[in-house]
């Protein structure tokens, strides 16, 4: 497979999100469509934070600025199915960013994880 240049002008950020998706190592729990809410966009950029990080540690099961409940929380869902949470502040301007993967479906697939604003949940 060759490289691709995801900064490429033809590709929308859709695309270059999906793209990088592959790219990335398979992980311990299937994401479905990655999508965002365009105020979570607005709010990375500002933030200089590329959701791209954000998502990586999500499925790397750091689950960010949770309690521990909710940390536990998610743990169980890696195994009953149920939606996981990661919550991540932004550093530069403090605002709070969710990352939610959708519960499993009666065929056992999440559908899609969401990059949003607690507000907007």
């Amino acid at each position: 497979m060759n490289p691709v240049d995801l900064g490429s002008p033809e590709f929308t950020l859709r695309q270059q999100i999906e793209v990088t998706m592959i790219q990335i190592s398979k992980p311990d729990f299937p994401i479905g469509k990655l999508l965002a809410t365009p105020a979570a966009i607005e709010a990375l950029q500002e933030a200089d934070v590329d959701i791209i990080d954000l998502v990586e540690r999500h499925i790397a099961k750091d689950w960010g600025d949770l309690s521990d409940e909710d940390k536990k929380l998610n743990d169980e869902a890696l195994h009953d199915g149920s939606r996981i949470l990661s919550a991540y502040l932004l550093d530069k301007t403090m605002v709070k960013i969710w990352i939610i993967t959708e519960a499993t479906d009666d065929s056992g697939e999440r559908a899609a994880t969401t990059v949003l604003m607690p507000e907007e949940y």
